[in-house]
């Protein structure tokens, strides 16, 4: 059920990544939603089905918290596994949702941090592809530039989902709501 202020603690919603020419990128059907505040939403995928924009579908292998910002241009993907959390950062327009899903723009670079903390920044060329083909804009470059600095930031100090306790708190969360359904 929806609410006009957005979806519940406990109830699942879907993400659609969109290319800058407005093409369907990548759709998660049922991730349940942790939180909602004014500008953000956290929320956690546990083998969810992912179609991708040629039709390929595939199931996510381990449970993995979702954050999305209202201002930041980079969400976050906390993968919970064996050997410890990694990350997925997807530098991307800050998301809007609506009564279909939670959406944004995939702007192509991501950054993924492993267990032992070790960043490697992703995807340049296909950056400097789409840029190209889609005549981003110089502001959307700069913006995107300035918020991969911003992740480096928040992941060097530990800062929200890049520290220990939120993913446990969140973990924890998600567990709890799961076993009441």
């Amino acid at each position: 059920m929806r609410h006009s202020n957005g979806p519940k603690e406990g109830e699942f919603i879907t993400i659609k990544s969109y290319k800058h020419d407005g093409s369907l990128h990548r759709t998660w059907r049922d991730t349940m939603v942790l939180k909602t505040s004014e500008n953000a939403l956290i929320g956690c995928n546990d083998h969810t089905l992912v179609t991708e924009a040629d039709g390929r579908r595939w199931v996510t292998r381990e449970p993995a918290l979702v954050y999305f910002h209202k201002h930041y241009w980079f969400n976050i993907v906390a993968m919970i596994r064996d050997n410890g959390v990694s990350y997925y950062c997807n530098l991307a327009s800050p998301m809007v949702l609506d009564k279909e899903a939670l959406k944004y723009i995939d702007y192509d670079l991501d950054v993924k941090v492993f267990p032992n903390g070790e960043k490697r920044l992703l995807d340049v060329d296909e950056y400097a592809e789409h840029s190209a083909r889609w005549k981003y804009p110089a502001k959307t470059d700069l913006i995107l530039k300035h918020n991969v600095k911003t992740l480096v930031d928040w992941i060097e100090h530990g800062k929200g989902p890049f520290s220990k306790e939120y993913v446990e708190i969140w973990y924890n969360r998600y567990l709890e709501l799961s076993r009441r359904q």
